[in-house]
């Protein structure tokens, strides 16, 4: 017996108006890339620069909210939500466009959290779908701690993606919570490169 797969066209013109928001999206987070020549501390208008996003632009459920705020008389910005990875979604962040340094040799946070996983995720000129990403991991423990991840250690979402890039081709850095059912509750004061 030969099973043939008939696709739906109105599962095809839901597929196609996700991928539509998510490529809409991909280039709303400014008007241009800004140069982050040291980093970023969230001072002067960083709502401005930064942007929160759901897994809710692709129809999933994940729910959660970006402050920027003062704690302990520095500027921090303030993750919290929860991640759900049902009906396909999986993931909140914030992101900002950004260009690179050309000298640099990877990424630096200052960071803390509630103990989870997070991730650094970076999207290169070469970066061209909605889901494609070059991404590391750290844990934000409960003390303000600074992590530093070398380039060499992201790697990308999919196999089209080169193994590696230069630090030039760098057009985003967004901070996720990511992948599997949790609660995401992180404070970054600082991201950049060194």
């Amino acid at each position: 017996m030969i099973k043939c797969w008939v696709f739906n066209p109105l599962n095809r013109f839901v597929y196609t108006m996700r991928l539509c928001v998510l490529v809409s999206l991909s280039g709303c987070y400014a008007t241009q890339a800004e140069n982050m020549s040291e980093h970023d501390n969230f001072d002067h208008k960083p709502e401005d620069r930064w942007r929160f996003v759901t897994d809710q632009v692709m129809g999933g459920v994940s729910t959660g909210r970006l402050r920027f705020d003062i704690f302990r008389e520095q500027p921090i910005a303030h993750m919290i939500g929860d991640v759900s990875t049902a009906n396909n979604g999986g993931f909140i962040q914030f992101r900002r466009k950004i260009n690179a340094p050309q000298s640099s040799s990877g990424i630096k946070i200052r960071v803390r959290g509630n103990g989870e996983k997070y991730f650094i995720h970076l999207r290169t000129s070469g970066t061209v779908l909605p889901w494609q990403y070059y991404q590391a991991s750290f844990e934000a423990s409960q003390e303000w701690r600074t992590i530093r991840i070398p380039f060499s250690e992201f790697s990308g979402s999919s196999d089209w993606l080169d193994k590696l890039f230069y630090p030039s081709l760098i057009r985003s850095l967004g901070i996720v919570a990511y992948g599997r059912d949790h609660h995401a509750d992180i404070m970054v004061s600082q991201a950049g490169f060194y």
